[in-house]
């Protein structure tokens, strides 16, 4: 089986003549759109639309294929000089299409009768949910060529920021038993099985930040600060604002999670205390100790096994979901091993123009890993789901991003957890389990409050390393509680994590994704196979309704906190059970 993903159904390379010719197609394309938006005044609003969404078709399908060559490259070495190059020219030319889109959109708003003439149009009437969020979003537009300098300010602000965050922490060396290693491999020593190389592991991961913390902070600070800018700009109300608004998520939703979550933190501390006790802690869990696998030692497995277990499970859902599994496996879509340069976690991407999709991993052989790789194919089938849908239909919002990933990790784990045989093998699932989900409860609330806190004040100062490091302590003991030992936690984490980088407030969508996903998964159990045709539908739904159309095809309302309450009880079952099970063991 392949160790690296196989990209050359896109591109055979950056020298391949169809990158340079679909470069300078892209050019034209662009070219053309924005030609035709200087005649908008002209236009008769029907063919006005048409045309309009056709130029934009065909640019939208060259630049993601080009774009996401360059990014795939670029990810699986961020040493690659020439994947940084190409990746700088088509942010260059892309940018070239911001002001003409803006200028289609200010004209698209103000089109008389608007959603009548698409409702009403063959091809149009499948934009319906994208035309209503232009018109929504039509107030928030910059005038003039406000849209074209900011794309093209981005190229030497965020973008680049972020670009240097991902190059510096992929690149920095850490110093680990008499040797020089990586920040991905270091980092998955915290599954390790022996406490001695978790704790080293822990102490040289820490010890390696330091030579690009300061580096970092400023990328942190001129990133968040462009955001602030940004939004001030536009006349959003704040950051967050803006995130849900392109999240299309209403903030009655989110405090409908985020309360239910503020009842159950107590419940998710409790798990962490009985762990350090039976790990032998008294003040809570240590940070290293955080993935400390329990029960019996996890058996270390082959991308071979990872793919035969995977279809096994998947296989006792849906025939279409096995199906693309096994082409992931069989035809390359995986690069799965760490290695320097290589961009550290996981992340899929769909290639639109193959209608598949290319999955990073950085895997070691534990069960977690193969958990890992069932997430990141629930984010592949997602976008196989969509593959029907119209070009600039395919792109769904934060929130229910996560949903058929935390879904496939939900068949995983709970097929798992009813074939264990003993109770050292369930210990062990349950506790993977809670593990994975006390990630997307306390961690990313903990991530969320940062992210306020640093929004909070980065409008008036900049924020030093160490100042950053102790909005992270604060915010990982409000989220974590007594539950972790507060003299050993990860002020780092902002450093390391991309996700500040990237979209605003990406870390809610995550809790949102794991919580909305296991209320889905509770449905299937009841309803069996008749579930499955209603979850593709929602699937496919994702990128043309708001997070609340979405979930009605369930019939689930997401302002009701009783829902979310529902999702977190199931959790708190098996924090029960592993408690139980916990002082079972001590007392043998």
């Amino acid at each position: 089986m392949n160790d690296v993903w196989n990209l050359d159904p896109i591109y055979k390379g950056f020298d391949d003549p169809a990158f340079e010719a679909d470069f300078a197609a892209l050019k034209e394309k662009i070219v053309a759109f924005d030609a035709f938006t200087r005649t908008l005044a002209d236009q008769e609003p029907l063919t006005g639309l048409r045309t309009g969404m056709g130029l934009q078709e065909e640019a939208f399908y060259l630049a993601n294929k080009i774009g996401l060559y360059a990014s795939l490259r670029q990810s699986a070495d961020t040493r690659d000089a020439r994947a940084t190059s190409c990746m700088g020219r088509f942010l260059a030319v892309i940018s070239d299409i911001a002001t003409a889109q803006a200028a289609f959109k200010e004209w698209t708003a103000k089109v008389p009768d608007l959603m009548e003439l698409v409702r009403g149009d063959d091809i149009l009437h499948a934009y319906e949910f994208y035309f209503s969020k232009t018109a929504d979003a039509s107030r928030y537009l910059l005038s003039g060529r406000g849209e074209e300098i900011m794309a093209r300010m981005e190229l030497s602000g965020g973008n680049a920021w972020s670009d240097l965050q991902s190059y510096l922490t992929s690149t920095v060396k850490v110093h680990y038993d008499g040797g020089i290693t990586n920040l991905p491999t270091v980092r998955n020593l915290a599954y390790d099985a022996d406490p001695g190389v978790r704790k080293a592991a822990y102490e040289a991961e820490l010890a390696c930040y330091e030579s690009i913390k300061d580096a970092v902070a400023f990328a942190l600070n001129s990133i968040k600060l462009e955001t602030i800018t940004d939004c001030k700009l536009r006349g959003y109300a704040s950051p967050l604002e803006r995130t849900l608004k392109h999240s299309d998520m209403s903030r009655a939703t989110l405090d409908a999670m985020l309360g239910a979550m503020d009842e159950y933190l107590p419940v998710f501390w409790k798990y962490l205390r009985a762990k350090a006790k039976a790990l032998g802690h008294e003040n809570g869990l240590p940070w290293y100790d955080l993935f400390a696998p329990m029960g019996r030692a996890a058996r270390k497995y082959t991308t071979e096994e990872a793919r035969d277990y995977l279809l096994k499970q998947f296989a006792t859902f849906d025939d279409e979901l096995t199906g693309m599994v096994a082409k992931a496996f069989d035809e390359a879509w995986i690069d799965f091993y760490p290695r320097s340069g290589k961009t550290g976690g996981a992340f899929c991407s769909g290639v639109d123009c193959l209608g598949e999709s290319r999955i990073l991993t950085n895997f070691d052989g534990i069960f977690s890993d193969i958990v890992t790789l069932a997430h990141e194919l629930g984010h592949a089938f997602h976008n196989w789901c969509l593959k029907e849908q119209r070009p600039m239909n395919r792109d769904y919002s934060m929130p229910v991003a996560e949903t058929a990933s935390t879904f496939n990790e939900c068949i995983v784990m709970n097929a798992a957890i009813a074939a264990a045989t003993d109770k050292d093998e369930l210990l062990s699932l349950i506790e993977t389990q809670l593990q994975d989900v006390c990630q997307i409860i306390c961690d990313i609330y903990s991530r969320f409050r940062f992210e306020a806190m640093v929004f909070e004040n980065r409008a008036d100062s900049f924020m030093h390393a160490d100042d950053l490091c102790a909005l992270m302590r604060k915010a990982q003991k409000e989220c974590y509680g007594d539950g972790l030992d507060h003299n050993v936690l990860h002020p780092y984490m902002w450093v390391c994590k991309s996700h500040y980088y990237g979209p605003t407030f990406y870390n809610f969508p995550y809790a949102f994704g794991g919580l909305f996903a296991r209320g889905l998964y509770a449905q299937y159990q009841k309803e069996g196979a008749a579930f499955v045709p209603k979850y593709k539908k929602l699937l496919q739904t994702t990128s043309v309704a708001t997070a609340e159309d979405t979930a009605a095809v369930a019939g689930i309302d997401l302002t009701d906190r009783e829902f979310w309450r529902g999702a977190l009880q199931s959790v708190a079952d098996q924090i029960d059970l592993f408690c139980q099970l916990v002082e079972e063991e001590n007392a043998e």
